[in-house]
């Protein structure tokens, strides 16, 4: 049998020195460990940001002697969007990784459910995902290589009340994952999802602040607490790396076990 595949594996399989990545809202919350791990693993970083709070992630970037640039603006306009790509191509002369990170959420009784939060929602949760993976694709395509990941949730399997636009859209983003495998495989491209569980964050914390919620969170948590975001980081440079180069339309789900609970 032959073994040399195995012999030349190394833990360079991880490295993603060289490389430069898009991690949509990367100087905040969940993205900001994206961001961080992939710089010391080696990549540049640009960053697609909405808000104005982007002296962490440079900070966090340039401590690991990496480069990081970013691009103020809204994911749901599409000139905006394609600027995002144009923009990285223009700064770095390619891109190798692209993590669709940014999302939002909006919780409200179903009966009253405002439908313009139906749609700021569903806009940059889903169709987001979808205009920016496609844009970003056209130039991975032309390079024969990259490395797509998407931001699932524990709620891409499962519901919850009073936030109907961000289960439906995180759904989706399971369905828009395993659409880009098939479609681009064949240009060495793999799409994967990183599905995140309840992490303790600015984001959500109006849940987490919930006592009641969050012991009643807590307890289906195999692991017994709520995610830090630093258990994040090894999942995502797996992922973005060589290492992970025969995986394709999945998703790992970050949770500490809690999707496997009834």
């Amino acid at each position: 049998m032959n073994t040399e595949s195995i012999k030349s594996f190394s833990m360079e399989c991880f490295s993603l020195k060289g490389k430069v990545a898009i991690v949509t809202g990367g100087n905040t919350n969940l993205g900001l460990a994206y961001t961080a791990a992939f710089a010391k693993a080696g990549a540049d970083l640009w960053i697609p940001h909405f808000t104005d709070d982007i002296d962490d992630a440079k900070t966090l970037v340039e401590a690991e002697g990496r480069k990081i640039a970013f691009i103020k603006g809204d994911l749901t306009d599409n000139n905006y969007v394609r600027n995002v790509v144009d923009g990285c191509v223009k700064e770095y002369g390619k891109i190798d990784i692209l993590v669709n990170n940014a999302g939002m959420g909006h919780f409200a009784e179903f009966a009253e459910y405002p439908d313009e939060m139906w749609k700021r929602c569903v806009d940059l949760n889903f169709n987001a995902v979808y205009y920016l993976g496609h844009e970003t694709a056209k130039v991975m395509m032309r390079q024969r290589s990259g490395k797509i990941i998407n931001i699932g949730s524990a709620l891409s399997f499962t519901a919850d009340r009073k936030c109907p636009p961000y289960i439906a859209s995180k759904h989706g983003v399971i369905g828009i994952t395993r659409t880009f495998a098939n479609e681009l495989g064949a240009y060495n491209i793999q799409t994967n999802a990183i599905c995140p569980g309840f992490f303790a964050s600015e984001i959500n914390k109006e849940i987490s602040d919930d006592k009641v919620f969050y012991e009643k969170i807590t307890s289906r948590i195999a692991a017994g607490r709520w995610g830090d975001r630093a258990d994040l980081m090894g999942t995502a440079i797996f992922l973005a790396s060589g290492a992970s180069d025969y995986i394709n339309g999945w998703y790992i789900s970050v949770d500490g076990g809690f999707t496997t609970v009834l």
